[in-house]
């Protein structure tokens, strides 16, 4: 699995910390009455980012500890390739997948196998557009996310700001930040809060890396960057730190080790935490209840939380939530 890379104008090194076992002792434990394993698959839009490995080691451990398997495929961002790996675990027989989607509609051909095939999926993090292939949905308050972080923008830039929104359009639950932080500035904002620009950065610190640089070298003015995610958020960063550019304020999404460090130390102005340990740990619960026969849920929604300078020392900076 591919990991972020470090970028070395940034103040700290990148890194990934594993889930914890929190859960080990808070929820119930299934013990799979079949001498063979079963073999479980979870694929997610990419593994380039440390929540998805965070989410999966929540998910993983569930499973594992139950005495099964976790067959963990990255599509890279290739919708193409997410499909043809949900055939391959069709073909392998796992008795249930676990779902981030690339395009949330362009999936749909292999939701439509899965349910031929009846193996129940379970989608996380990201929704699908057609629910009905799904047995559970496991979501962040995506919508939420966004608002958090407007609010904070109109809270310190009282006065206006411009703004610069690194996107991800195809991926339903960055749509959904995205659209609560602009709703959120038109309801409140009085008309004084501009977006300069919107840029596709397809949820990676690279591209946005690389998205920022091109607006700096187009000299746009603007106040505020905020990220669909928080490798969004850390590609400006790095961007802007690598013109010797300061003073600006930077919003991501996920609540991740490496913007809390940089919350820490004043480079970054928020993230609305996610909590990929609940989610992942909840995904699996869920699939182990269904698959023994018990009512579950539909829609399940994992709340956020902004963190700032102001609330940081609630959070453990160095692990996920």
């Amino acid at each position: 699995m591919k990991k972020t890379k470090w970028i070395p104008c940034l103040c700290i090194i990148f890194v990934f910390l594993g889930g914890c076992s929190i859960y080990k002792n808070e929820m119930p434990f299934y013990e799979n009455s079949s001498e063979t394993p079963e073999k479980f698959g979870a694929t997610y839009m990419t593994m380039n980012n440390p929540y998805f490995e965070a989410l999966n080691n929540s998910i993983r451990e569930v499973v594992e500890s139950n005495g099964d398997i976790l067959l963990t495929r990255d599509p890279a961002q290739d919708q193409t390739k997410q499909n043809e790996q949900i055939m391959d675990l069709i073909e392998e027989g796992v008795a249930a997948i676990f779902l981030n989607p690339v395009n949330s509609e362009d999936v749909e051909p292999a939701l439509k196998a899965c349910k031929k095939a009846g193996i129940p999926v379970f989608n996380v993090d990201a929704k699908v557009d057609d629910e009905e292939y799904v047995e559970a949905v496991i979501l962040s308050d995506n919508y939420s996310a966004g608002v958090q972080c407007a609010l904070d923008v109109i809270e310190r830039l009282p006065g206006g700001a411009d703004i610069v929104v690194l996107e991800s359009p195809d991926a339903n639950s960055a749509a959904e930040r995205v659209n609560g932080f602009l709703d959120t500035l038109r309801e409140n904002g009085n008309g004084k809060y501009i977006i300069t620009a919107a840029k596709d950065s397809g949820g990676e610190l690279e591209v946005a890396m690389h998205v920022m640089e091109e607006l700096l070298q187009a000299d746009l003015e603007f106040d505020v960057v905020f990220g669909e995610n928080d490798p969004t958020a850390l590609g400006a960063l790095a961007a802007l730190q690598a013109n010797n550019i300061s003073g600006k304020y930077i919003y991501g999404i996920d609540g991740s080790p490496d913007a809390k460090a940089m919350i820490k130390e004043g480079y970054m102005s928020g993230t609305s935490a996610q909590y990929p340990i609940v989610m992942g740990a909840t995904a699996a619960y869920t699939a182990y209840d269904y698959l023994d026969g018990k009512e579950i849920e539909k829609y399940i929604t994992v709340d956020v939380e902004l963190i700032t300078r102001v609330n940081l020392s609630d959070f453990a900076i160095t692990e996920w939530q």
